[in-house]
């Protein structure tokens, strides 16, 4: 099953495409980065997130979405756009047909790393003993090394942790 899993971010996305087989380790498929940038107004960089999302969803065909719940910030604003930006997110999987699975920050934690207070160095750490993240991607799609993208592949191999394939 191929699977799209998502950092929700406004100013930044972290987005990774997994393949995982019965019996078999997860594949990466693609990871990035995506920026929006601060000069736009803010319908605009949604509608870049949402085209984005449909961009991948019609490259490599997932079956289901996995993303972050939305936690809390001290920053009021930040939290508003992340929480739009995780609608527009929601509402392009769904609209493309993709089953959401949703994940809080703790549950990824533990399913990464053992422990749900890991720091992000841990993460990123068991990310890269988890899966095979090379510094090129197959695809060509440049060096995969910022936190968004490591995130993301955490979340996707914690849907695939916890939702065993019959």
């Amino acid at each position: 099953m191929i699977l799209l899993s998502i950092d929700p971010g406004y100013e930044r996305l972290g987005i990774a495409v997994i393949e995982k087989e019965k019996k078999q380790k997860e594949v990466l498929l693609f990871s990035e980065c995506f920026k929006t940038s601060s000069k736009l107004p803010h319908h605009k960089r949604l509608m870049l997130i949402g085209q984005k999302i449909t961009e991948v969803v019609k490259k490599y065909k997932p079956k289901a979405l996995a993303t972050e719940k939305l936690f809390f910030s001290k920053n009021q604003k930040t939290a508003l756009f992340v929480a739009e930006a995780r609608g527009v997110i929601l509402y392009t999987a769904s609209l493309l047909g993709l089953e959401i699975h949703e994940y809080t920050p703790v549950s990824i934690k533990v399913a990464v790393t053992g422990y749900g207070k890991s720091e992000k160095t841990q993460v990123i750490s068991m990310v890269s003993r988890l899966i095979d993240v090379p510094t090129k991607i197959k695809n060509g799609n440049g060096a995969t090394k910022s936190d968004d993208e490591f995130d993301a592949i955490a979340i996707g191999l914690t849907h695939y942790a916890t939702h065993k394939q019959s």
